[in-house]
């Protein structure tokens, strides 16, 4: 019996900036998630928060993402991926500008 063997396929330059723009994205989700728990010790000195309102401040970004990732793919085929991206990254922005100034820890939960 013989195989048929399948032409290789070149990568072309849009396929490479395809995977790129594929990858910044979760590049810049863990490089957050890395920069919260490196910034733990400065939190937990400046909020003053408890150990489990600390807990909850390290574990709802994660959480939070995976809760988003079904229900965001979802919704980015109904209103198109770019779109849906573009407003995630501007609101992405502003909620880190609003967790940076923030001094309850309440409020960095939230």
């Amino acid at each position: 019996m013989t195989e048929h063997q399948q032409p290789a396929v070149k990568t072309g330059a849009k396929q490479w900036w395809g995977l790129a723009v594929l990858v910044l994205p979760s590049t810049l989700l863990f490089m957050m998630l890395t920069i919260l728990f490196l910034a733990a010790p400065s939190m937990a000195a400046d909020l003053g928060p408890t150990s489990t309102q600390m807990l909850w401040i390290l574990d709802i970004y994660g959480f939070v993402m995976a809760g988003f990732l079904v229900a965001m793919g979802v919704l980015g085929d109904r209103v198109g991926k770019r779109l849906l991206m573009v407003i995630g990254a501007i609101l992405f922005g502003a909620f880190s500008i609003v967790a940076a100034l923030t001094t309850d820890p309440g409020m960095m939960i939230a």
